[in-house]
């Protein structure tokens, strides 16, 4: 029964965190993976969050949650990405918590198909690597838009040319902050030109954002988000809370579709008919946290300056990262690493100097050359900048 299966093909980033794990080395730095670390390499546990868990009363039954999340942590969900009350939100936005940013973009994507009998997408190039198999494995036809100049720039002119020779109809998947894995986010005026070029097209924007808060601020990276909506387009917002909470564990994401002109009773039930026959309901523990947090005024601030706190470092690194570089190679421009915004850079490495990272001096980096920048601290950093210039590191 069993004997035509397919060999599985690991996937790239899991695999190579596998590979770094099983590295006996003591001198290693994992600049794969997409996890935040702190000054002295450890994933943190934030004080507002132990303080959450210490509030949650660990004696009540671990029940079921409602398909559709725990209800306050929808509403302040709902309230975090687009802004505004949240009960003036809930007669115009959906949301629903689902098992991270992932389930996030798996439930909308089942939730489109099911409405398109040809469904299709259309997103950048690059792009972080599960997009186009989760999208693909929903009934998606999957094209591409150009995203980066050659300079290291958003390539606004590309992806507006795309975008108006695209059918009416096609999904669009954006970033709207720390784009994956470039970390090169259009302006507000650029921002500006493709909601017009969407609205125009009569395009569906579907918002993929995994790091609110790591760019310029949780308000300012929202805005392309809160245009969209302030415009009154129709779109969809898979989000994470992995990264900002730092409870990658825990799964715990939420998708929001802003639906002007629908019936939300109508959108929701639809989604919990995805849900059910999906995963039946969300995980609690996970949403109860973040719920708390943002429920809560003092909570909710300490919040707010942690995750500050956890951005000036990421900037921090990313200055001192170009000022050490910028000594070994003075004739380089290096000014992407300060221009790039999040956990990553775009580095422009070859797939040779990648493994020569890797096997000569313990540096891991995924094949498209993406370093993560919030792998990187003190007591490591000469050592990435060492193993960089050695292996005729050469920005693009």
């Amino acid at each position: 029964m069993f004997k035509n299966l397919p060999d599985y093909v690991e996937d790239p980033i899991l695999g190579l965190f596998d590979a770094y794990r099983a590295d006996v080395r003591t001198r290693k730095v994992n600049l794969g993976i997409g996890i935040y670390c702190d000054e002295d390499g450890r994933v943190p546990v934030l004080a507002s969050v132990r303080a959450a868990r210490e509030r949650i009363d660990g004696t009540e039954p671990c029940i079921y949650l409602p398909t559709e999340g725990l209800p306050g942590y929808r509403n302040a969900v709902r309230e975090l990405v687009f802004g505004g009350a949240t009960t003036d939100l809930q007669e115009r936005v959906v949301t629903i918590q689902t098992a991270g940013g992932t389930g996030a973009l798996r439930i909308g994507a089942e939730f489109l198909a099911s409405t398109n009998t040809k469904p299709q997408i259309c997103m950048p190039d690059p792009t972080w690597v599960n997009h186009q198999a989760i999208f693909q494995a929903a009934g998606f036809e999957v094209s591409h838009y150009p995203y980066c100049t050659p300079d290291g720039r958003f390539d606004i002119d590309g992806a507006l040319a795309t975008f108006k020779a695209l059918p009416a109809g096609t999904v669009v998947l954006l970033h709207p902050c720390c784009h994956n894995p470039t970390g090169i986010d259009p302006s507000r005026e650029e921002w500006g030109r493709l909601l017009d070029a969407i609205a125009q097209r009569a395009l569906l924007p579907f918002f993929d954002m995994a790091y609110q808060g790591f760019a310029e601020g949780l308000d300012d990276d929202a805005w392309a988000v809160r245009e969209c909506a302030r415009r009154e387009m129709p779109c969809l917002v898979a989000s994470s809370y992995s990264k900002n909470f730092s409870l990658y564990g825990e799964r715990v994401g939420a998708l929001s579709i802003h639906a002007p002109g629908l019936e939300v009773a109508k959108v929701l039930g639809q989604l919990k008919v995805i849900v059910r026959r999906s995963y039946s309901c969300p995980p609690a523990q996970g949403a109860m946290l973040v719920a708390t947090v943002l429920q809560d005024v003092q909570l909710h601030a300490q919040w707010r300056a942690e995750l500050d706190g956890m951005r000036l470092r990421m900037l921090g690194v990313r200055a001192s990262l170009h000022a050490l570089l910028t000594r070994e190679l003075p004739d380089a421009d290096l000014s992407f690493l300060t221009r790039q915004r999040g956990m990553f850079s775009y580095s422009g490495l070859s797939g040779a100097q990648i493994e020569r990272l890797r096997s000569r001096h313990g540096v891991y980096v995924v094949s498209s050359g993406r370093i993560c920048i919030a792998g990187i601290n003190a007591s490591n950093i000469a050592q990435v900048c060492e193993a960089l210039v050695e292996t005729g590191f050469k920005p693009r």
